[in-house]
């Protein structure tokens, strides 16, 4: 039991602090040169979305008011069996050049973005939610990337907007995964895209998985190609808040699914006699952090069977226990759910079960093609 407790403590800490530790330390040693130009290569805007009625009119206007050459740059907006006014209101900028593809049959995201995707012209495919607005500028910025032949996808900064009220917990997963984005960025490349927003050359999405998440595929695609994938922080998408923890768990659980579907996938990419730094990337950011209820729930199994080993484990015991009280009650709301440290705790904990519902659904085969987009405030 010694071993197993503090085995599990190590990788833990290791999954949490010591990657990016590592990362920030590897990146020090030395940084890949950034080469930008300012290259108008034809460009098409893909969004796909499920009875978008509500938003996919600012949506385009926010597309097209974009500073790019307009005979360079085509719009495709995918609507997948929405039973809304979606298809008419897209429909009505036929004339302002906006295609759309539509499927009467409802097949999930990512099988209607493969759709728009034979149906583009572009050199660059740019992939985005209705839900996204962004600035003027963010497509020259983030084609700009491209001119250096190495690059091969790029994807911006998730920025949450500070909410008045509600559930906050989604904020201390957007800034740390967007700060350890940057950093593999710097030292290999990166992991996974931003759903919200992203770019990549056309070559990058030939082979196209219409079950699977078009954001994390495309990035191991990425370096299947021998290109690198980097993150902007210049091209923000901003997005409103989850609007509650229900919707929070939900989120999290298909969004972990789809995430173990492409990573055994894509095993071979965990090769490091192939792939090199990435294959180290890789396992430490998706899979051992998937990896982590199991530990946790490890430290705590062999704590209770250390009981008698001593002070030191009946305090760490108890600390487990006033933890996972703590996140009880920031879970039922109160004034305790006010305090940072007892909302990270209630996030630890939130995160901790999504991921175990996400394995018992992929176990039994789950991949969760089809969804309700989260609810943001």
């Amino acid at each position: 039991m010694f071993w197993v407790f503090w085995l599990s403590i190590a990788f833990i800490a290791y999954t949490l602090v010591g990657y990016p530790t590592l990362l920030w330390i590897a990146s020090q040693l030395g940084r890949r040169r950034q080469v930008r130009g300012d290259i108008v290569p034809r460009v098409s805007i893909i969004v796909v979305g499920h009875n978008e009625a509500s938003l996919i009119s600012d949506k385009i206007v926010n597309t097209q008011a974009l500073d790019y050459p307009s005979d360079k740059l085509e719009i495709l907006v995918g609507s997948d069996g929405s039973t809304d006014a979606t298809v008419e209101i897209v429909r009505s900028f036929a004339g302002r050049g906006v295609k759309l593809v539509e499927s009467v049959e409802r097949l999930g995201k990512h099988h209607i973005q493969m759709l728009a995707r034979e149906a583009s012209r572009g050199e660059i495919l740019v992939f985005t939610d209705a839900s996204i607005r962004v600035e003027p500028d963010v497509l020259r910025k983030m084609v700009s990337h491209f001119a250096d032949p190495r690059i091969g996808a790029v994807c911006s900064v998730d920025q949450v907007l500070e909410p008045k009220k509600g559930w906050r917990g989604e904020h201390f997963y957007v800034y740390g995964e967007m700060g350890l984005r940057r950093l593999e960025a710097r030292v290999g490349s990166l992991v996974s895209l931003s759903g919200a927003l992203f770019a990549v050359r056309r070559d990058v999405a030939d082979h196209w998985h219409p079950d699977m998440s078009s954001d994390f595929f495309l990035a191991l695609h990425t370096v299947e190609h021998g290109y690198h994938g980097v993150i902007d922080p210049e091209c923000r998408a901003r997005l409103g808040i989850v609007k509650s923890q229900k919707a929070e768990l939900t989120r999290k659980v298909r969004t972990i699914v789809h995430g173990l579907v492409v990573f055994f996938s894509h095993l071979s990419l965990i090769n490091p006699f192939r792939y090199g730094l990435f294959a180290w990337q890789l396992v430490s950011h998706k899979l051992f952090r998937w990896m982590i209820p199991f530990a946790v729930a490890a430290v705590f199994i062999s704590n209770v069977l250390l009981w008698n080993a001593g002070r030191f484990y009946q305090l760490t015991l108890l600390v487990q226990l006033v933890g996972c009280a703590t996140a009880l009650l920031a879970h039922m709301g109160g004034a305790l759910a006010k305090f940072r440290i007892v909302r990270l705790a209630n996030f630890f904990v939130l995160g901790n079960v999504a991921t175990f519902i996400a394995w018992w659904k992929f176990c039994r085969g789950e991949k969760l093609v089809t969804w309700e987009p989260s609810q943001r405030n």
